[in-house]
């Protein structure tokens, strides 16, 4: 139970629309860095995310990234590679007090939702993406080809382009399966699904039984929307 599973996936804030190529060598170094940290599950981001949705060859790149970590890096072969430096154990203990004090000032606002309906969490986000994105416009923070070695020429890659007709498909795809399910069973798990988020219970089972029944995420989303309404955040700038 003290065990600390947890999952990693690469910045996809690091990466960039200028030479887009450049975000493979990011990726594998923020994949190695959570492989040497000890993730049990990693998400390796690909190199054209910052321009459109990954294309397959970009998505294959991503997939052979982490395979080369994996199988020809080594850093598999022993269990902790960094154990015993110095400064990863400082850095630990610096990261570990930066979270306490967090946990500390949400505890002191009354837990996590009430931090949020204080927008706590929303500010922080905010400033520190304010104070990430001054740095690189005052050029303290170096991002290469984006405010260091830029090139004039644009690097040309290709983008992953959706055609109009795969939504007219799906949408058609929805509207069958509407017609063939069985629609009283589908109102009767969305009811239930509405009853227990008025009250207290867990709302996944009855999520689970909605979907089983055929129920779209659109019917569920509008079920919940009838009891909990529709989230919106306040101003923070």
């Amino acid at each position: 139970s003290m065990r600390l599973r947890f999952h990693t996936q690469t910045a996809g804030v690091s990466l960039t629309a200028q030479e887009p190529e450049n975000n493979i060598v990011r990726t594998t170094l923020q994949g190695l860095a959570a492989v040497l940290g000890g993730t049990q599950s990693l998400h390796t981001n690909s190199f054209d995310e910052a321009l459109c949705l990954p294309t397959e060859k970009a998505v294959k790149i991503a997939l052979r990234t982490q395979q080369i970590i994996a199988y020809e890096s080594g850093v598999t072969d022993t269990v902790d590679p960094l154990a015993g430096s110095y400064y990863v154990e400082w850095l630990t203990n610096k990261m570990e007090e930066e979270a306490e004090n967090y946990f500390t000032q949400i505890e002191e606002l009354g837990g996590v939702i009430p931090a949020i309906k204080a927008n706590f969490l929303q500010k922080e986000v905010a400033n520190a993406s304010y104070k990430y994105q001054q740095e690189v416009e005052n050029r303290d923070k170096t991002i290469v080809a984006v405010n260091q070695f830029q090139q004039e020429e644009l690097t040309a890659v290709p983008i992953l382009r959706i055609d109009d007709d795969v939504a007219q498909e799906q949408v058609e795809k929805l509207e069958e399966i509407k017609k063939e399910r069985d629609n009283a069973k589908v109102n009767e798990t969305l009811e239930s699904l509405k009853a227990a988020a008025e009250g207290t219970e867990n709302l996944m089972p009855f999520i689970m039984e909605a979907i089983r029944a055929y129920a779209s995420i659109g019917e569920i989303i509008n079920t919940l929307k009838e009891v909990f309404g529709t989230y919106i955040e306040d101003s923070i700038f």
